[in-house]
C-alpha cells in the first residue's frame, strides 16, 4: 500500500498541539474559511495537508500568538510575502520584542463571534470582558464591532486566563490605565494646543516615551514586591 505524503486535518491537529495547545479542529476549518489555508481534497472531500500547508499553518498560528496579528492583517501579509514584496522577517530576541508595545491595526472591525472565533476565547467571556470595561464594542446595537485595540487587549488576556484570572479581576487595570492616560494627557496637552504638525508630532513622541517608561516603572515595582518569591540567579 502506497504511503501517504500528506496528513489528515486530525494528524495536524496532533501534530500541532504540542506548540499550540489552543488548537482545535474549529479553528483549523475556520482559517480555512477565511482564505487563509486551502488545502486540497481527497475524491471524498477530506482534506489534505501536505508539509506547505502544515508550515503556513504553523507561520498563521505563530503571528497570531506572538504579534497578536488580526486574520486580515496576517492575510496581507502572507499575500506580500508569496508575491516577495515582504520577506520573511528574521528571527528576534523575544525578550526584546516583549518589551515593545503592539500596535493595533487600523480599520480593524470584527463582530463578537468573529473575536472570539479568531481568539479562542468564549463569547460568554467576551461579553463578560465587555462588562467590566476591558473591551469596548463601538457603533450602534445593530451594528456593534470591536476594533483593532480591542483585538489587542483580548489576545492579551486570553493568556491571564490561563492562570485561573477572572474578567473582574482586570478592572484594576482598566482603573490604573485611565489615570495614567489622564495624567499623561495634562503632560502633553501644552504641546497638542500649539496646533502646528511639529508639536504634534513632538506630543506623540512624549507619549511613546512616556508609555515606555510607564511599563519599566511598574514591573521595577511589581519586582520589588515580589522579591522575595524571585528566584535570582
Amino acid at each position: 500500500m502506497a504511503v501517504r505524503s500528506y496528513l489528515s486535518i486530525g494528524e495536524v491537529l496532533i501534530s500541532l498541539k504540542t506548540e499550540f495547545p489552543d488548537i482545535t479542529i474549529s479553528k483549523i476549518r475556520f482559517l480555512e474559511g477565511e482564505g487563509l489555508i486551502e488545502p486540497e481534497r481527497t475524491a471524498s472531500g477530506y482534506r489534505k495537508f501536505y508539509d506547505r500547508d502544515v508550515d503556513r499553518l504553523r507561520h498563521i498560528l505563530k503571528m497570531q500568538r506572538d504579534e497578536y496579528l488580526p486574520l486580515q492583517v496576517i492575510k496581507e501579509r502572507l499575500a506580500r510575502q508569496e508575491d516577495g514584496s515582504e520577506q520573511l522577517e528574521p528571527p528576534v530576541d523575544q525578550a526584546a520584542a516583549d518589551e515593545e508595545l503592539v500596535e493595533p491595526p487600523t480599520g480593524l472591525q470584527m463582530t463578537e463571534d468573529e473575536m472570539s472565533a479568531a481568539t479562542g476565547v468564549d463569547r460568554e467571556r467576551v461579553q463578560e470582558l465587555e462588562k467590566y470595561g476591558i473591551l469596548c464594542s463601538h457603533g450602534l446595537d445593530g451594528n456593534k464591532y470591536f476594533d483593532g485595540d480591542d483585538y489587542i487587549v483580548l489576545s492579551i488576556v486570553k493568556d491571564l486566563f490561563k492562570y485561573g484570572v477572572e474578567p473582574r479581576h482586570l478592572t484594576m487595570y482598566r482603573h490604573f490605565a485611565e489615570r495614567e492616560s489622564s495624567l499623561f494627557e495634562a503632560i502633553v496637552l501644552p504641546m497638542l494646543r500649539q496646533r502646528n504638525p511639529d508639536a504634534r508630532r513632538a506630543a506623540t513622541d512624549s507619549l511613546a516615551e512616556l508609555a515606555k517608561l510607564s511599563r519599566k516603572l511598574k514591573q521595577a515595582l511589581l519586582r520589588s514586591n515580589l522579591r522575595q518569591y524571585i528566584q535570582t540567579p
